[in-house]
C-alpha cells in the first residue's frame, strides 16, 4: 500500500523490499555507521538507558 501522500500509484510489498535492501547491501558492502555519542541525552534517557544495563541489556 503507497503512502496516502505519495503521488505514486505503487506499493511496494515488505518482501520485495528486503530483497532490493539485500541487493542494495551486497552491491555496496556492509556500511558502519557510527553510533550517536550521547552527549545531549534527557535525565529519562540516562535513567532508561541506566535500567536496561541493570537488566543485562545491552543498548
Amino acid at each position: 500500500m503507497a503512502l496516502q501522500t505519495s503521488n505514486s500509484p505503487r506499493g511496494m510489498s515488505l518482501a520485495s523490499f528486503g530483497q532490493s535492501v539485500a541487493r542494495r547491501r551486497e552491491m555496496l558492502g556492509d556500511i558502519a555507521m557510527p553510533r550517536n555519542s550521547g552527549l545531549r541525552r534527557t535525565d529519562s534517557k540516562i535513567a532508561l538507558l541506566a535500567a536496561i544495563e541493570n537488566v543485562g541489556g545491552s543498548w
